[in-house]
């Protein structure tokens, strides 16, 4: 099970990260990846990363400003997200994939509930 959690409303330039705990299996045995979907449109690969946090990947959209990282003695991954911009406006999900990377949503076999992150201008 995957809870995603931290979003909110924040001004265009400004900072937020957003986390997602995990239970019920064994966190470091699965890559996970971040995504958004806004209002209107497919969901988005934003990052992921490798099970035990060594390899990164990030979506052009978000490269430079948004940082992925995990904390496995906690089950959790994170999302910070800097110089925020009103077009970052969207509901993210954390997803786990059995795969060592991924960046379609296809290859995720497990999905949190997401965050709603609002940018205003």
């Amino acid at each position: 099970q995957l809870q995603a959690f931290g979003g909110g409303s924040v001004q265009a330039g400004g900072s937020l990260r957003v986390s997602c705990a995990a239970s019920g299996r064994t966190f470091s045995n699965y890559a996970m990846g971040w995504f958004r979907q806004a209002p209107g449109k497919e969901r988005e690969f934003v990052a992921t990363i490798t099970r035990r946090g060594y390899s990164t990947y990030y979506g052009d959209s978000v490269k430079g400003r948004f940082t992925i990282s995990r904390d496995n003695a906690k089950n959790t991954v994170y999302l910070q997200m800097n110089s925020l911009k009103p077009e970052d406006t969207a509901v993210y999900y954390c997803a786990a994939t059995e795969r060592f990377s991924s960046t379609m949503p296809s290859e995720y076999q497990y999905w949190g509930r997401g965050t709603l992150v609002t940018v205003s201008s």
